[in-house]
């Protein structure tokens, strides 16, 4: 059913107003900020959009509230885009200005920086554009019973470990077998990884394959890694908000963001920002809270991810905005274009 503009703006206004007090929305208030609409002209759109499903009343006497459906509907039609002020521009880059050598503590940093900005928890993320694959294998003899291997990812990133060997090889066995993993577990992704070892039992001594079955792994435990490695920060802003004052409640969506963060949603390629509210999340988790999600290039075949968990009570269009400057910012950073610069101010 197509809605009356009165009943969209009646919507408008209980969306906003409640986001902004928690409190559920009476007649007089709308009333006060539409102005020339009576109240008893008001209380039929408010039981008109409540039986349509768009907003609930908690209680008899009480006003009302947006449901799942109220907020997206909103979301798509409702709500004006923002622009950031010239303030929040410059504080987003300040956040993001300074430069650190890892991308990992690059990505951590955004995260923790985005949540005190917004005051929500968040969640970071680098992820591949395309699976990841190793590069070049190398090894490195330390005795023995010991080696180094190097691995170097399609995404030119190096990662090491030193493996503990299950029975002793020899040093000078190492150059034949890293030149076999280069020839044959190159440009693999993880989950191909472990078929190729099954491939060569039998064909290699039993020291040499199982040195030979112990990189693989520690290949494709890294390449899972890397492919969507998230931090998340700023869990404990949740206990601030009027919907978490629940003790469990809070715990459970905390523990979330500790245990399942993998779990936590992505944006499809081409949307640079997505929006889930309540049930619209896959994870029982989140069934009770929204999530917003914006993306950014870091080259190298990676793409950057950062999101805001929050109540469904969420100023979506400020988030949204918000999010998509620190996505800009962030792409600025890895150096997809030069971070803006300041407006003198006038004296």
């Amino acid at each position: 059913m197509e809605l009356t503009e009165r009943k969209k703006q009646v919507l408008k206004i209980v969306v906003e107003e409640y986001v902004r007090t928690a409190e559920p929305v009476g007649s007089r208030t709308i009333a006060a900020k539409m102005g020339g609409v009576s109240s008893a002209t008001i209380r039929s759109e408010l039981n008109a959009l409540t039986e349509l499903g768009y907003l609930e009343q908690p209680h008899t006497s009480a006003g009302r509230a947006p449901t799942h459906r109220g907020y997206r509907l909103y979301v798509d039609s409702l709500m004006e885009h923002q622009r950031l002020s010239l303030r929040e521009t410059e504080a987003i880059n300040a956040a993001l200005r300074t430069r650190l050598e890892e991308m990992d503590r690059i990505i951590a940093q955004a995260g923790r920086a985005a949540s005190a900005f917004l005051n929500y928890p968040t969640y970071a993320a680098a992820a591949g554009k395309k699976k990841l694959s190793v590069r070049r294998f190398d090894l490195i003899g330390v005795d023995p019973g010991q080696c180094i291997a190097v691995l170097m990812l399609s995404s030119s990133r190096v990662k090491s470990q030193l493996l503990r060997l299950q029975l002793p090889v020899e040093p000078e066995q190492l150059p034949a077998l890293a030149n076999l993993l280069n020839a044959h577990f190159t440009g693999l992704a993880g989950d191909s990884i472990e078929e190729r070892v099954m491939d060569l039992t039998g064909q290699l001594p039993p020291n040499v394959f199982l040195l030979l079955s112990q990189i693989a792994a520690y290949a494709g435990d890294v390449l899972e890694e890397q492919q969507r490695s998230i931090v998340t920060a700023g869990a404990r802003e949740l206990l601030k908000l009027p919907e978490f004052r629940d003790a469990g409640k809070a715990h459970a969506l905390m523990s979330f963001l500790s245990d399942g963060k993998e779990a936590l949603p992505v944006p499809e390629e081409d949307a640079p920002v997505k929006i889930l509210i309540g049930p619209e999340n896959v994870s029982n988790a989140l069934r009770d809270a929204s999530v917003v999600v914006a993306s950014y290039d870091i080259g190298d075949e990676m793409r950057g991810l950062i999101g805001v968990v929050g109540p469904t009570r969420m100023d979506y269009a400020q988030v949204a905005a918000r999010l998509t400057g620190f996505a800009e910012g962030m792409a600025r950073l890895f150096g997809a274009k030069p971070l803006p610069p300041k407006e003198e101010s006038q004296s």
